[in-house]
Protein backbone atom coordinates (compact mmCIF):
# COMPACT_ATOMS: atom_id res chain seq x y z
CA UNK A 1 0.00 0.00 0.00
CA UNK A 2 1.03 3.57 -0.70
CA UNK A 3 2.23 5.71 2.14
CA UNK A 4 -0.03 8.65 2.98
CA UNK A 5 1.36 11.86 4.33
CA UNK A 6 -0.50 13.94 6.83
CA UNK A 7 -0.83 17.53 5.77
CA UNK A 8 -0.30 20.48 8.04
CA UNK A 9 -3.51 22.07 9.33
CA UNK A 10 -4.53 25.29 7.61
CA UNK A 11 -6.77 28.28 8.41
CA UNK A 12 -9.82 26.52 6.97
CA UNK A 13 -9.34 23.58 9.34
CA UNK A 14 -9.70 26.02 12.26
CA UNK A 15 -12.98 27.33 10.82
CA UNK A 16 -14.30 23.82 10.27
CA UNK A 17 -13.38 22.88 13.85
CA UNK A 18 -15.30 25.90 15.16
CA UNK A 19 -18.39 24.96 13.15
CA UNK A 20 -18.13 21.34 14.30
CA UNK A 21 -18.08 22.57 17.90
CA UNK A 22 -20.91 25.08 17.45
CA UNK A 23 -23.11 23.15 15.04
CA UNK A 24 -22.31 19.44 15.34
CA UNK A 25 -25.66 18.74 13.64
CA UNK A 26 -24.54 20.44 10.41
CA UNK A 27 -22.23 18.78 7.86
CA UNK A 28 -19.95 21.70 6.98
CA UNK A 29 -17.60 19.63 4.80
CA UNK A 30 -18.39 21.72 1.66
CA UNK A 31 -16.82 24.68 3.46
CA UNK A 32 -13.43 22.95 3.24
CA UNK A 33 -12.84 23.04 -0.52
CA UNK A 34 -14.76 26.29 -1.07
CA UNK A 35 -12.93 28.03 1.77
CA UNK A 36 -9.57 26.81 0.52
CA UNK A 37 -10.27 27.93 -3.06
CA UNK A 38 -11.33 31.37 -1.81
CA UNK A 39 -8.32 31.69 0.51
CA UNK A 40 -5.95 30.50 -2.23
CA UNK A 41 -7.48 33.04 -4.64
CA UNK A 42 -6.94 35.90 -2.19
CA UNK A 43 -3.36 34.87 -1.39
CA UNK A 44 -2.56 34.25 -5.05
CA UNK A 45 -3.87 37.69 -6.00
CA UNK A 46 -1.46 39.29 -3.53
CA UNK A 47 1.47 37.40 -5.04
CA UNK A 48 0.38 38.27 -8.60
CA UNK A 49 -0.10 41.93 -7.69
CA UNK A 50 3.49 42.10 -6.39
CA UNK A 51 4.76 41.18 -9.85
CA UNK A 52 2.40 43.58 -11.65
CA UNK A 53 3.55 46.39 -9.34
CA UNK A 54 7.14 45.87 -10.49
CA UNK A 55 5.93 47.13 -13.88
CA UNK A 56 3.79 49.95 -12.49
CA UNK A 57 0.61 48.01 -13.25
CA UNK A 58 -2.43 47.08 -11.26
CA UNK A 59 -4.11 43.74 -11.79
CA UNK A 60 -6.85 45.22 -14.00
CA UNK A 61 -4.33 47.18 -16.08
CA UNK A 62 -2.36 44.00 -16.64
CA UNK A 63 -5.57 42.21 -17.65
CA UNK A 64 -6.53 44.87 -20.22
CA UNK A 65 -3.06 45.01 -21.77
CA UNK A 66 -2.73 41.20 -21.74
CA UNK A 67 -6.14 40.80 -23.41
CA UNK A 68 -5.10 43.15 -26.20
CA UNK A 69 -1.70 41.42 -26.53
CA UNK A 70 -3.08 37.91 -26.77
CA UNK A 71 -5.63 39.03 -29.38
CA UNK A 72 -2.73 39.05 -31.84
CA UNK A 73 -1.46 41.73 -34.20
CA UNK A 74 -2.53 44.48 -34.59
CA UNK A 75 -3.40 44.15 -30.83
CA UNK A 76 -6.67 45.95 -31.31
CA UNK A 77 -10.18 45.19 -30.00
CA UNK A 78 -13.55 46.87 -29.66
CA UNK A 79 -14.27 48.00 -26.08
CA UNK A 80 -17.23 45.58 -25.97
CA UNK A 81 -14.89 42.66 -26.67
CA UNK A 82 -12.61 43.88 -23.89
CA UNK A 83 -15.26 44.38 -21.22
CA UNK A 84 -17.03 41.12 -21.98
CA UNK A 85 -13.74 39.19 -21.80
CA UNK A 86 -12.79 40.92 -18.55
CA UNK A 87 -16.31 40.59 -17.08
CA UNK A 88 -16.71 44.28 -16.23
CA UNK A 89 -19.27 46.92 -17.19
CA UNK A 90 -18.87 49.28 -20.12
CA UNK A 91 -18.69 52.25 -17.74
CA UNK A 92 -15.87 50.65 -15.81
CA UNK A 93 -14.07 49.88 -19.07
CA UNK A 94 -14.38 53.49 -20.27
CA UNK A 95 -12.86 54.78 -17.02
CA UNK A 96 -10.04 52.25 -17.14
CA UNK A 97 -9.20 52.97 -20.76
CA UNK A 98 -8.87 56.68 -20.02
CA UNK A 99 -6.15 55.93 -17.48
CA UNK A 100 -4.26 53.62 -19.83
CA UNK A 101 -4.63 56.15 -22.64
CA UNK A 102 -3.25 58.93 -20.41
CA UNK A 103 -0.22 56.73 -19.72
CA UNK A 104 0.11 56.19 -23.51
CA UNK A 105 -0.19 52.40 -23.17
CA UNK A 106 -3.30 52.22 -25.38
CA UNK A 107 -4.90 54.45 -27.95
CA UNK A 108 -8.47 54.72 -29.13
CA UNK A 109 -8.96 54.75 -32.87
CA UNK A 110 -12.04 55.19 -35.07
CA UNK A 111 -13.60 51.85 -36.02
CA UNK A 112 -13.49 51.60 -39.84
CA UNK A 113 -16.43 49.16 -39.74
CA UNK A 114 -18.67 51.27 -37.50
CA UNK A 115 -18.43 55.06 -37.43
CA UNK A 116 -20.28 55.14 -34.08
CA UNK A 117 -17.60 53.18 -32.22
CA UNK A 118 -13.88 53.07 -31.53
CA UNK A 119 -11.22 50.41 -31.28
CA UNK A 120 -8.64 50.10 -28.51
CA UNK A 121 -5.10 49.37 -29.59
CA UNK A 122 -1.86 48.76 -27.73
CA UNK A 123 0.70 51.47 -28.37
CA UNK A 124 4.32 50.45 -28.98
CA UNK A 125 5.05 51.40 -25.34
CA UNK A 126 2.09 49.29 -24.18
CA UNK A 127 3.26 46.32 -26.25
CA UNK A 128 6.79 46.56 -24.87
CA UNK A 129 5.51 46.83 -21.29
CA UNK A 130 3.06 43.92 -21.49
CA UNK A 131 5.62 41.66 -23.16
CA UNK A 132 8.00 42.24 -20.23
CA UNK A 133 5.26 42.00 -17.61
CA UNK A 134 3.70 38.79 -18.97
CA UNK A 135 7.10 37.05 -19.03
CA UNK A 136 7.62 37.96 -15.36
CA UNK A 137 4.01 36.96 -14.58
CA UNK A 138 4.42 33.48 -16.06
CA UNK A 139 7.67 32.98 -14.15
CA UNK A 140 5.95 34.11 -10.95
CA UNK A 141 3.12 31.63 -11.54
CA UNK A 142 5.67 28.88 -12.19
CA UNK A 143 7.40 29.70 -8.89
CA UNK A 144 4.10 29.75 -6.98
CA UNK A 145 3.09 26.35 -8.36
CA UNK A 146 6.52 24.77 -7.84
CA UNK A 147 5.35 23.40 -4.45
CA UNK A 148 3.34 20.82 -6.40
CA UNK A 149 4.78 17.99 -8.44
CA UNK A 150 3.87 17.67 -12.11
CA UNK A 151 1.33 14.92 -11.42
CA UNK A 152 -0.29 16.80 -8.55
CA UNK A 153 -0.49 19.93 -10.66
CA UNK A 154 -2.12 18.06 -13.55
CA UNK A 155 -4.74 16.56 -11.20
CA UNK A 156 -5.41 19.95 -9.59
CA UNK A 157 -5.78 21.60 -12.99
CA UNK A 158 -8.21 18.88 -14.15
CA UNK A 159 -10.35 19.13 -11.00
CA UNK A 160 -10.45 22.93 -11.12
CA UNK A 161 -11.45 22.74 -14.79
CA UNK A 162 -14.32 20.41 -13.87
CA UNK A 163 -15.49 22.80 -11.17
CA UNK A 164 -15.17 25.82 -13.45
CA UNK A 165 -17.15 24.13 -16.21
CA UNK A 166 -19.91 23.22 -13.76
CA UNK A 167 -20.06 26.77 -12.40
CA UNK A 168 -20.11 28.33 -15.88
CA UNK A 169 -22.99 26.07 -16.94
CA UNK A 170 -25.02 27.23 -13.91
CA UNK A 171 -24.22 30.91 -14.56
Amino acid sequence: MGKTTKRAPDAVDAILAQWARERPDLDCSPMGPIGRVKRCAALLQRKLDETFAQFGLSSWEFDVLATLRRSGAPYCLAPTALFSTLMITSGTMTHRLKGLETRELVQRLPNPDDARSVLVKLTPAGLKLIDRAVAAHVENERRILSVLGAGELAVLDERLSQLLNALEIED
